[in-house]
């Protein structure tokens, strides 16, 4: 399975998520993401391109990554994995807070069929995990007691597996049809 993987800010293209889904035996595009250099339409147009070009099948994201990953499925209607999603980047960046709100707006569009979530519960960086979870929670919601905003300290090999079965089951199931 083609999977884009978004790092988080300041992140790097091998973050946790990259090598879960490696273990997982994806084969992974994973740009790496200049957050603060490039407008954030800018960066939706450039993984527009990389998704059309390497035909992506499905999107993870960690934290700032989260968010554009989560706009990205909305978009393209593609199943998306997140990790720790930053979605309120508005909040922290003066620069770009009106692009960051037209795109948090396309959040809308999301289809909950199509997200799958991890959080750490002790995570300090993502705002509110209540926001989070009434956002996002289905019944591939997941919190990890222990957790932090890094992927490191959450279950993301086992995470990742179960969902990419399930999808792998789906698309299974529509052959047949």
């Amino acid at each position: 399975m083609n999977v884009l993987n978004l790092h988080g800010f300041q992140g790097c293209r091998h973050d946790f998520a990259y090598e879960a889904l490696t273990a997982n035996g994806c084969k992974v595009i994973s740009p790496a993401l200049g957050y603060d250099a490039e407008s954030p339409l800018c960066i939706l147009s450039r993984l527009r391109r990389i998704a059309r070009v390497y035909q992506i099948q499905m999107i993870a994201g960690t934290s700032l990554g989260g968010f554009y990953a989560a706009v990205l499925s909305a978009e393209l209607h593609l199943p998306v994995i997140l990790v720790n999603p930053f979605l309120l980047p508005f909040l922290s960046s003066p620069d770009y807070t009106a692009q960051y709100i037209a795109l948090f707006g396309g959040l809308a569009r999301l289809e909950q069929r199509n997200v799958s979530c991890i959080v750490g519960a002790e995570d300090d960086c993502i705002g509110s995990l209540d926001f989070v979870q009434n956002l996002l929670g289905n019944e591939r919601f997941r919190i990890v007691q222990d957790g932090t905003h890094s992927g490191g300290s959450l279950p993301l090999k086992e995470f990742f597996g179960e969902v990419l079965r399930l999808y792998s089951c789906e698309s299974d199931a529509f052959r047949t049809l």
